[in-house]
C-alpha cells in the first residue's frame, strides 16, 4: 500500500515512523508548507517531495496520511474522498462542528476507508481495559475517571490557534469516554487558568474537570491540567457493580526503592511521544487492516464528530455555567 504523508512535523515524522514499521505499507512522498520540514523529512526516508495536487491525482498513490495543520484537515479529507484515497487524518476533523459534520456526510459516500487519529484507543493497556469491560468481567460499568494532565503548557502561540483546552487536548479524552462508555446526555465543565496567565489572556483555560451524565444514570469525569511537574498522567479508574478496572501510568522503569525513608519508584515517562509510541503503530496496522482486508475502521468520521460536539457542549457549559445537553448542541450545528 503506498502512501503519502501531509504534514513534515512531529506528529507527521511520528506517523512517518509508523508507515515505515509495517511492512504492508510503503511511504512515497510528503508535502508540507514548510519546504525545509518536507525536505528533512524526505531525505530521512528516501521519499519524493511533492505537491498535494500531484499526490492527489496520482492513481499509485493509495492512502493518504493527513498530519498538517487542523485548518487542512477538512478540505483535505474531502480532496481525499474526492480523489479516491483511503484516508487516515489526524484529531480533530475541524475546529467547527458544523464543517465537521458535513465532511461525515462526504466520507459517509467514500468507497475507501476514512480513519480519525484517536491513538489512545489503541494504548496496549487502555485496550485491554475496553476488552475487560466489555467481557463483563466488573460487571455493569458505572463510574468513569479519565485523568491527564500534561508535563508543561505549550507555547501560547499554539494555544490561539488550537482551538482551546476542549478541543484540542481533552478531546482524547471524550473520545475515551465515548469509547468505554458511549455517548452522555449532558456536559457540565470547569475551567480555571492556574498554570500560565497568558493562557487565560488568549481567552483558554488551563486546568479543566468535565463531569459526564448519561441517561442511565453513569457518570465519567476527566480531569485535565497543562502542568504536571513529575512527567506525563495518564490514568484510568473505572468502577462497575462487581470490581474496578484502572490503567496507570507507565513509568521509566520498573525500579522500586524502599528503605527506612520511605518506597520509592520512578516517574511516569515525560510526554506522548514516549507514552504512546506503541499505540500509534497499532493504530496505524489498524488502519492497513481496513484497507487492504476490509475490515472495519476502528475510529470512524462519526467518532470524530462526537468527540468534537462533547468538546462543543463543554465550551458552552462553561461559558453559561450550566449543563449542556449533547443532542441540543448536534441539533444546533
Amino acid at each position: 500500500m503506498k502512501v503519502a504523508l501531509f504534514g513534515a512535523g512531529r506528529i507527521g515524522k511520528v506517523h512517518a515512523a509508523s508507515i515505515r514499521a509495517d511492512p504492508r505499507s510503503e511511504l512515497v512522498a510528503v508535502t508540507d508548507v514548510v519546504a525545509a520540514a518536507a525536505e528533512s523529512l524526505a531525505a530521512d526516508h528516501g521519499i519524493a517531495v511533492r505537491s498535494p495536487e500531484d499526490i492527489l491525482a496520482d492513481a499509485s498513490i493509495d492512502a493518504i496520511l493527513i498530519a498538517s495543520s487542523t485548518n487542512t484537515h477538512a478540505e483535505l479529507i474531502e480532496k481525499g474522498v474526492a480523489a479516491g484515497k483511503a484516508i487516515f487524518c489526524e484529531k480533530p476533523i475541524d475546529l467547527s462542528l458544523e464543517r465537521a459534520l458535513k465532511v461525515r456526510e462526504i466520507a459517509a459516500s467514500s468507497a475507501r476507508p476514512v480513519m480519525i487519529g484517536f491513538n489512545r484507543r489503541f494504548d496496549p493497556n487502555f485496550a485491554a481495559l475496553k476488552a475487560a469491560l466489555d467481557a463483563g468481567e466488573i460487571g455493569k460499568g458505572e463510574m468513569l475517571a479519565v485523568t491527564s494532565y500534561d508535563p508543561a503548557p505549550p507555547p501560547v502561540a499554539y494555544v490561539k490557534v488550537s482551538g482551546g483546552l476542549y478541543r484540542d487536548m481533552m478531546i482524547h479524552d471524550f473520545d475515551m469516554c465515548a469509547f468505554l462508555f458511549g455517548l452522555p446526555q449532558s456536559v457540565m465543565a470547569h475551567g480555571s487558568c492556574l498554570v500560565d496567565p497568558a493562557i487565560g489572556a488568549a481567552g483558554d483555560v488551563d486546568t479543566a474537570v468535565v463531569v459526564l451524565t448519561y441517561a442511565d444514570g453513569r457518570l465519567a469525569t476527566i480531569r485535565n491540567s497543562r502542568r504536571a511537574v513529575f512527567g506525563y498522567d495518564q490514568r484510568i479508574e473505572l468502577l462497575g457493580s462487581d470490581g474496578m478496572l484502572e490503567a496507570k501510568n507507565e513509568i521509566e522503569n520498573t525500579v522500586v526503592k524502599s528503605t527506612i525513608a520511605g518506597v520509592a519508584s520512578a516517574k511516569p515517562v515525560l510526554f506522548f511521544l514516549e507514552r504512546y509510541m506503541r499505540a500509534y503503530q497499532i493504530e496505524w496496522a489498524a488502519f492497513v487492516d481496513a484497507v487492504e482486508d476490509g475490515k472495519p475502521v476502528p475510529a470512524s468520521v462519526a467518532d470524530g464528530v462526537n468527540a468534537l460536539a462533547l468538546a462543543e457542549a463543554a465550551n458552552r457549559s462553561l461559558k453559561e455555567g450550566r449543563p449542556v445537553a449533547l443532542a441540543d448542541v448536534m441539533m444546533e450545528a
